[in-house]
């Protein structure tokens, strides 16, 4: 069976740092040399697309561009990408999401994917106006997705729960296809609503082993609902032709990071509510002084970029090959979808696609995706 490749837009900005905008301060300069703007953003699209990648996953959250615009303007930018958006179930309709979804699909000629984010950090769900706190946001989520579920029967929907009430919920129309659902969560508040509603279940990077055992869990839930879900990964990478050019990069990585901005970053971080966000911080520690390949906690498998960053924080790193080896491993043990992402974002879209792709096809672990034709050919020139 082959794997589903997907790549990441930036839009909190770009560059050739890990430190997040919101992590740096006047001494170390702005995190992001790249403005997210959209001609940037275009970019990235395209060469994502280029390198044969099935969608682009966008964040969402305070410290980035809304995912819905953002996403909405790249649909003219790009001929076949899929968009990846994320978006929160506390801070929107289900009626509204279900309706924007729909537009959506039928604006892009059914190149949208929907990526649920339940929230694990109370102090940012407040600056929306969210003040459930953690089970309650999951609980409200499992709500949710019954509603958009319902929305897209093509019926008028009624719900009454907890948390939310519809009645006579409909939209326009039926999206065709209906939107994958994404959704990740650790908790075992998150699990059931995964095995209960999602089509793609996924998680940040542990290493296989532990990846292995969630897997096992929300299978073994989804199976009690006569359900079949499929598992992605969300990492970044960093490949070269050889393993000391790509440890090299790392090593860059590392050096830029002070050891104010770690503990700054860490002490944000610890704030989460999160479950996924505390096993990516035991991954490594905070330990900026164990080294580069200090933090290597599985073969090629790096946890520097969590030093300073939240969400997904262990990184692909090796040639070509060896990342070719550890994303066989993962899909080994069930994962399908690889969500991937580098710094920069556009330069680690060509290493990749370039490098990697050709490995894991050779492997037979990909799906021959050929190279894209464009009707503007303008528009598949990058600048690097």
């Amino acid at each position: 069976m082959s794997v589903t490749l997907h790549w990441f837009l930036p839009t909190s900005g770009d560059g050739r740092t890990i430190v997040e905008r919101f992590h740096a301060n006047k001494s170390a300069g702005p995190a992001a040399q790249r403005d997210p703007d959209i001609g940037y953003l275009a970019q990235v699209a395209r060469a994502a697309e280029r390198q044969g990648f099935e969608g682009v996953l966008t964040p969402t959250g305070t410290w980035c561009e809304d995912a819905w615009l953002t996403t909405a303007a790249l649909i003219r930018e790009t001929e076949r990408l899929k968009f990846l958006v994320a978006f929160r179930p506390g801070v929107i309709s289900p009626t509204l999401a279900a309706q924007m979804a729909g537009t959506f699909q039928r604006l892009s000629g059914g190149r949208t994917l929907l990526n649920i984010v339940t929230g694990g950090d109370a102090v940012e769900q407040r600056r929306f106006g969210d003040w459930h706190d953690h089970d309650q946001r999951y609980a409200r989520t499992d709500e949710f997705l019954s509603i958009v579920r319902g929305v897209w029967s093509g019926k008028p929907f009624d719900f009454s729960g907890e948390h939310l009430k519809v009645e006579g919920a409909t939209t326009l129309a039926v999206p065709d296809p209906l939107p994958p659902l994404y959704f990740g969560g650790s908790s075992p508040a998150a699990l059931p609503v995964a095995a209960r509603h999602v089509d793609v279940y996924l998680t940040w990077g542990e290493p296989p082993a532990q990846v292995a055992e969630k897997i096992a869990k929300v299978r073994e839930l989804a199976a009690e609902h006569g359900r079949t879900l499929r598992f992605g990964v969300r990492l970044h990478t960093i490949s070269r032709d050889t393993s000391a050019e790509a440890w090299a990069e790392a090593q860059k990585l590392l050096d830029a990071l002070s050891p104010e901005q770690v503990v700054k970053a860490q002490s944000q971080l610890a704030a989460s509510e999160s479950i996924g966000q505390q096993r990516m911080v035991a991954l490594h520690g905070g330990r900026l002084d164990a080294g580069v390949r200090g933090l290597e906690i599985h073969p090629n498998l790096w946890a520097g970029v969590g030093l300073v960053r939240g969400g997904a924080g262990t990184a692909l790193v090796g040639s070509h090959a060896e990342v070719a080896d550890l994303i066989e491993e993962y899909h080994s043990v069930g994962v399908d979808e690889f969500v991937l992402s580098g710094y920069p974002h556009l330069e680690e879209a060509y290493w990749f696609g370039e490098g990697v792709r050709p490995e894991l096809a050779r492997r037979g672990l990909l799906a021959d995706v050929p190279a894209l034709r464009s009707a503007h050919p303008e528009r598949n020139v990058a600048a690097l």
